[in-house]
């Protein structure tokens, strides 16, 4: 497998930097980031947990 330079600017490299984890190199690191923003956000769209609708609900009556 090959690699490739890249650049990044000092607060950027601080930023992965610090969500490195200690075992991690930094193409662990990207890849887990990449992965971690794949999930569709319309996964699990329009659910709520149990009573969150109805509080919902009343707090849109009350605003009215």
């Amino acid at each position: 497998m090959g690699t490739k330079t890249i650049g990044l600017r000092e607060e950027v490299y601080e930023r992965l930097k610090a969500r490195k984890r200690e075992d991690e190199s930094f193409s662990d690191l990207v890849d887990r980031l990449v992965e971690e923003r794949r999930t569709d956000w319309r996964e699990g769209f329009g659910t709520l947990p149990d009573g969150a609708a109805e509080a919902l609900e009343d707090a849109a009556n009350a605003s009215r």
